[in-house]
């Protein structure tokens, strides 16, 4: 069990950045594949970003690719996404994501942060 509390969403104009952090409880959160979802209004849920325990890969869909940057901290248990260069179409609420296993099935989540983008 692994508890997940993101911040850093907010409203910004189309073109800009902002960067969300998800912290993580206890003291095995380096054991973990962790991730970023997202899910607009009217539509399913949707992987952003991921990266394995470790830092050395991650895996981006293909809309953020080249804007997004996921990163961790695991001596702070914390991962980030940086978000550049948003579009309107990445106004979604956020969701951190860990795994045990594999980033696309996440086993926790958290309690997501709304990302707004005006156009």
């Amino acid at each position: 069990q692994v508890n997940l509390a993101e911040s850093g969403g907010g409203l910004v104009q189309a073109g800009g950045s902002l960067r969300l952090s998800c912290r993580a409880s206890g003291r095995t959160f380096n054991r973990y594949r962790m991730g970023w979802f997202r899910q607009a209004s009217g539509k399913e849920r949707e992987f952003v970003a991921g990266i394995t325990s470790g830092g050395g890969h991650t895996d981006y869909a293909d809309s953020v690719k080249g804007r997004f940057t996921i990163s961790r901290d695991n001596a702070q248990n914390t991962v980030y996404l940086q978000m550049n260069s948003l579009k309107p179409e990445d106004t979604a609420i956020y969701y951190c994501a860990a795994a045990d296993v594999d980033v696309t099935t996440p086993n926790y989540w958290g309690q997501g942060t709304q990302v707004t983008v005006s156009s």
